[in-house]
């Protein structure tokens, strides 16, 4: 059966605890799943220390976050199988401490808009990843009732691009090349997770090229089928992996997307397996 590779949960912006979503997995007909939250160890560990739940195969994963400064957009790298290292648990920790710094900065400013709001409300919802994240904010404002949705007009009102949300800070986020580094030191197979979102397609060509890259993530909720077409042409021209996942974050998201709404094939799982092992040999 396909498995499911691009999952969030409260460790770090997803609405579910990690612990329901193995179960989620196999009642969508999975038994294989990543747990990919953003910038940190947490998923990594919890997969490590449950490697079969409610008969679903976990894999340790993580989706790193860095910057392409030549075209100035953010660049998602999902990391399955990382191992513990300085490196890894250096940027994990500073994108942890530079999240938290913008995020109270806008909470701050939100309980100068908003006299119903507290920061130590949404901090409620940073309890499993340790992080204050927008959409903790939101769910906040959502409970107040002075928002309707997580990520609707509110929330593009106050933390959109363009326009620039009037309470939007965002945190320096480390070069894409510097990122894929970590994830080389701790021997992860690298993926480059949804290219449309960021308009990544001309990075991706590059990053192939230069055999920078395992895999590419095609089948996902938001990749154009231009984009698509174009990674299924670079994949097999690279012998790259050709991997699929839903990007779950729950409630967390503008449009539901259950667990199992994009898939990876097994035979894509195995490769991603038997290259970790040869990293980590």
């Amino acid at each position: 059966m396909p498995g499911d590779l691009h999952n969030h949960s409260t460790c770090s912006d997803g609405s579910v605890p990690i612990h329901r979503l193995p179960l989620m997995a196999a009642r969508a007909g999975l038994d294989t799943m990543a747990i990919s939250d953003h910038d940190t160890l947490h998923s990594v560990r919890y997969c490590y220390e449950h490697p079969v739940q409610d008969g679903v195969r976990l894999i340790p994963a993580t989706e790193l976050t860095g910057y392409d400064y030549e075209r100035q957009h953010r660049v998602h790298l999902l990391c399955y199988w990382p191992q513990d290292c300085p490196q890894l648990r250096a940027h994990c920790d500073i994108m942890r401490q530079r999240r938290n710094q913008c995020c109270l900065q806008s909470a701050r400013e939100l309980e100068t808009i908003y006299p119903q709001f507290t920061t130590e409300q949404a901090l409620e919802y940073a309890r499993d990843s340790g992080v204050l994240y927008k959409s903790g904010i939101m769910q906040a404002l959502h409970e107040l009732g002075l928002a309707d949705s997580i990520y609707g007009e509110v929330y593009h009102r106050l933390f959109g691009w363009q326009p620039r949300g009037t309470v939007l800070h965002s945190p320096e986020y480390f070069p894409v090349e510097q990122v894929i580094a970590t994830a080389r030191a701790a021997r992860a197979v690298l993926v480059f997770a949804h290219p449309t979102v960021y308009k990544s397609m001309p990075l991706v060509r590059r990053l192939a090229a230069e055999g920078q890259l395992d895999g590419i993530e095609i089948d996902h909720p938001r990749n154009s089928e231009e984009d698509k077409e174009e990674c299924r042409q670079l994949c097999r021209k690279y012998g790259l992996i050709v991997t699929g996942g839903t990007d779950f974050h729950g409630s967390n998201s503008a449009h539901p997307r259950p667990v199992g709404t994009c898939v990876t094939q097994d035979d894509q799982i195995e490769r991603i397996c038997a290259l970790a092992k040869r990293y980590q040999s």
